[in-house]
């Protein structure tokens, strides 16, 4: 029997409604101990919603709405009751409260979908969808996470690993008539499905660059030598005043760094030192750091003061795009607003940061390159876990088509590929074991 856990399902703190989610064999006991209503909830069929009081120690708490979900139709597959009331805190921890006293448990994060898992609700693959949907920074990762929650990743996964079965399986029976040296499938029909295998693991092994994109951010740099107008571009791109412009040189000694959103794509927006000849002990540290940063970074954006010359930062940027052939740099006119019309014949960006002018332009040229970064015409791999265990398949698959090219025994052939099998088990939960699940469901919140 499992015991009954309960839970704050919304967010913590004060709301218009909280709802307190119950799961387990006494679930519809416990509730029915404090709900007084038109209905008995014990007799109650599934997928009902009932209005009523919520009553402890003989005294109303509040009124309250009861859905309940009997097994195995619902989240976790078990009883489950979900109860609806006004979102004070002090009424929803009264509620709790109660609860736990006729019963129930506190629930351990992610408990409700580690049970909706071990109860064949879901999958593994499943199931951490439902966290990095909740965990979503961009509309890309989410939708993403969607058809991962819906199956989808499964069914690809599930595909390859049958045909892992089958072609190790044949190698298997060979075996078993090694002395008659019989071939039941062509090594050239192995090889071309474990290749075709390896593409496909191939393929997300390297989303997961983007997937890094929509978790930690496309990260965009500005650089530019003193008081070309870097902090206040920043500060524009931002929409708020977060770094101190000056006309002194060299205000600006370490970094900043601030998120965007464009098209709820996560931009991380950094403002660099400076880049001069300096002596000054602190200035120079804030200029290494600014290197350190560019070697991260996916753009840089170079600021030129078109006031001074068109041409004045031409040295700065040939310098960038030798040493830093990891990002895309694009050169930005600034101060348009002092110099009038620029003839752009090399590609840059002409804006006034101080007047807002070309921003909106200089946004979309952000958006554009940061999408162009993310293949959006396959799944990512957003997982860490993901990751590591496709790695894993795609150098057992390695070695199993090495042995296939050196004709080695199908034993070794066999072996590779089994082990392979074992991993995409362990992606989509099929194979498991309780640490792997107690470390992905803590990082779950209570009461999902």
């Amino acid at each position: 029997m499992a015991d009954t856990i309960v839970a704050l399902a919304t967010p913590p703190g004060v709301s218009g409604i909280a709802v307190i989610r119950l799961s387990g064999d006494n679930a519809i006991d416990i509730a029915s101990s404090c709900f007084q209503g038109k209905v008995d909830l014990k007799n109650s069929p599934t997928h009902r919603i009932y209005y009523g009081r919520f009553i402890y120690n003989s005294k109303f708490i509040d009124d309250i709405t009861l859905s309940i979900f009997r097994n195995p139709n619902s989240y976790t597959g078990e009883d489950v009751i979900e109860i609806s009331c006004h979102g004070g805190m002090i009424i929803y921890n009264e509620i709790i409260k109660a609860l736990i006293h006729n019963g129930a448990r506190l629930a351990q994060p992610g408990e409700y979908t580690k049970r909706a898992f071990l109860n064949g609700k879901m999958d593994l693959l499943q199931a951490e969808a439902v966290a990095d949907i909740i965990n979503s920074t961009s509309y890309i990762s989410e939708q993403t996470s969607a058809r991962q929650l819906f199956g989808e990743f499964t069914s690809e996964i599930n595909r390859f690993r049958k045909e892992l079965i089958d072609i190790a399986s044949l190698l298997e029976i060979e075996l078993d008539f090694a002395d008659e040296d019989l071939e039941f499938v062509p090594r050239t029909r192995i090889r071309n499905q474990i290749n075709e295998i390896i593409k496909f693991t191939q393929s997300l092994i390297e989303s997961y660059k983007s997937a890094q994109i929509l978790r930690s951010g496309y990260f965009v740099a500005i650089v530019g030598y003193p008081n070309s107008g870097k902090s206040t571009l920043f500060n524009t791109l931002l929409k708020r005043n977060r770094a101190i412009v000056s006309e002194i040189p060299g205000t600006t000694r370490d970094y900043l760094e601030e998120f965007i959103y464009l098209d709820g794509l996560p931009i991380k927006l950094i403002d660099t030192a400076g880049i001069r000849e300096t002596s000054d002990i602190i200035e120079i540290e804030g200029i290494r750091l600014a290197e350190s940063i560019l070697s991260q970074s996916n753009l840089i954006l170079v600021l030129n003061d078109s006031e001074i010359s068109f041409h004045n930062s031409d040295k700065l940027y040939e310098e960038l795009k030798n040493h830093y052939k990891n990002a895309k740099l694009v050169l930005i006119q600034n101060k348009i607003d002092k110099v009038g019309k620029i003839d752009n014949k090399n590609g840059s960006i002409h804006i006034s940061a101080k007047m807002g002018t070309g921003i909106d332009e200089l946004n979309q040229f952000i958006l554009n390159e940061a999408l162009e970064s993310i293949n959006r015409e396959q799944d990512i791999l957003l997982n860490m876990r993901h990751y590591a265990i496709l790695e894993k398949v795609k150098e057992n698959l390695m070695s199993a088509l090495a042995s296939i090219d050196n004709n080695l025994e199908n034993e070794f052939i066999a072996i590779d590929i089994r082990s392979a099998i074992k991993q995409l088990g362990e992606l989509t939960g099929e194979i498991y074991n309780e640490d792997i699940l107690n470390n992905i469901f803590s990082q779950f919140c209570i009461g999902k």
